[in-house]
Order: C-alpha cells, then structure tokens, then sequence
C-alpha cells in the first residue's frame, strides 16, 4: 500500500472518466485570507480534490489558493455546487459562468447541484447542468443530497451520465442505502461531515481502534470510508489538521473493524438538515 500524502493522488476512485481523489479538502466555512491560505496548504501537503461551492462564497479564495500553491492546475481536482435558486435552465449556465469568473479558470472537474429543489422541473435542471458540460463549463457533473428515488429519477432524465452523488456520511449515520443506489448505477459517493463535524473526538470505539493502529479517531473515520471507495471532504482551517487526515494511507481496518465502526450509526446521526431537504431514506 502507498505511504503518505501524495497516497492522495494515486488512488482516486475512478468513476466514467472521472477521477475522484480518495480524500480532499471542504471548505464549507471557510473565507477570505484563511480560506486561501488553507488551499495553498493543502495541495502543498498533497491534496488534490478542492471541494468549494457558490453558496460558500469562497470560490474567489479558493482560486487564489490554487494559483498560490503552484500546483499545475490539471493535477487538481476542483468541484462547485450550483445553488437551488439558479436551478432554471438559463439561470444556471449563467451561474456556472459566473464560478469560473470567481474561480479564474475556464473549466472545472465537476458540477453538481447542490441540493433537490421541487419548484423547478428535475429535467429541465438536468438538461442545463448537461449543456453546461457540453459547452466545456465542467468536464464531469453530478448532484448532491439526492435520496435512492431522486437518484433513480435523475440517472433517467440526464442526458449526460451523473458521475457522484456528494452526501453526509460517517459513522453515526448510514449511508448503505444511498451507496447501494450509487453503485448500481456507478457512480462515486463523495462523503461531507465525514468526522461528524469533530464530534467523533471523545468516541471510546473509534479511540480504541485508533490505539491498535497508532492512529486518532478522525484517521479511523476517513480510513474506514475510504475502504468503501468512498471519497471523503473533510474540512479544517488547520494546517496540522490537514497532515492528520491525508496520513491513512498506511495502514488497513480488519473486517471486524469496520463492522464495529459501521455498528455506530443511530436513526439521530443526521447532522446537516434543513427545512426543504428531501424526505431521507
């Protein structure tokens, strides 16, 4: 197995020509010097999945941190989430337009939309995110908090092949319905919150596993994602952080593991919900 942060590169999750990086960096909350600063870092350290989003406000900082690093700008991977309010056909490839702007690039890795919205029609949605990678705005799209149902209506009305579906994901919340979905119609999962917001810290079952591997909870979590072929977007504003979570490439969880882990998930793990998410499975 390959050793260390440059591990991040090497085993991506490959899914319809899109090679999805097996850990990258959130930036959900993250702004202005910090959010930039915290980039630069992190391709330095080895990443190369940027997960930003038009309703972060960041995707200015998040160009800036890419050209700061000096990292050659094909080596990474750079999604954007367009937000529901820009779901009308024409509003979104404005929309997508006005990320690269932000982003100072002419193109992204992916697309998705960020959350389900009833209001527009889910095929006309679809046939704009599509044009959109037609017209060369995205090389690959995909969606975001899609449930099994919407994942099934949007893989037969997208005129283009969906290449993920981005979900809370970790070990208090189960996810094995959703994966199941995605892997029948082959596309990646791409896990946010995957430490559980850092409320995985004092967990006495992820501490112990991490004992026998010398490793810390948070390392357990993105392990035992990461051994599902999931990738994982972990988000931090600190650099050590950033080391921690890319050094998981050095070791392996037993089956027995990741049963124990997985046996942590509750019906009340779900932390991100808001009033117009979709009926969960």
């Amino acid at each position: 197995m390959t050793l260390g942060a440059a591990a991040t590169e090497r085993i991506p999750h490959a899914v319809r020509g899109a090679k999805i990086p097996a850990i990258g960096l959130g930036t959900w909350e993250l702004s202005g010097r910090t959010c930039a600063r915290v980039v630069e870092q992190a391709l330095r350290l080895g990443y190369r999945h940027i997960d930003t989003a038009q309703v972060y406000d960041n995707e200015r900082e998040v160009g800036d941190g890419l050209r700061a690093s000096g990292v050659r700008r094909d080596d990474v991977f750079v999604t954007t989430k367009v937000w529901t309010n820009h779901f009308a056909p024409h509003d979104l490839e404005r929309s997508v337009k006005e990320s690269l702007v932000r982003l100072r690039l002419p193109a992204v890795d992916l697309v998705l939309l960020h959350w389900p919205n009833s209001h527009v029609p889910l095929e006309e949605t679809l046939g704009a995110l599509a044009h959109a990678k037609r017209m060369g705005l995205t090389r690959h799209i995909g969606v975001s908090n899609f449930t099994v149902a919407l994942i099934e209506q949007a893989v037969a009305l997208s005129p283009e092949p969906l290449v993920c579906n981005q979900v809370e994901y970790h070990p208090y919340l189960d996810q094995a319905k959703v994966r199941a979905a995605c892997d029948r119609h082959g596309m990646a999962l791409v896990a946010y919150s995957p430490i559980a917001k850092g409320r995985i810290k004092a967990d006495q079952t992820l501490a112990g596993i991490g004992r026998a591997h010398h490793k810390t909870p948070a390392q357990i979590c993105l392990r035992w994602l990461v051994q599902q072929n999931v990738s994982a977007i972990p988000r931090t504003s600190r650099v050590e952080r950033l080391s921690e979570n890319i050094e998981i490439f050095d070791f392996e969880l037993s089956d027995d593991e990741m049963a124990e882990v997985a046996a942590l998930a509750s019906p009340k793990g779900r932390l991100t919900d808001f009033g117009f998410a979709p009926k969960w499975d």
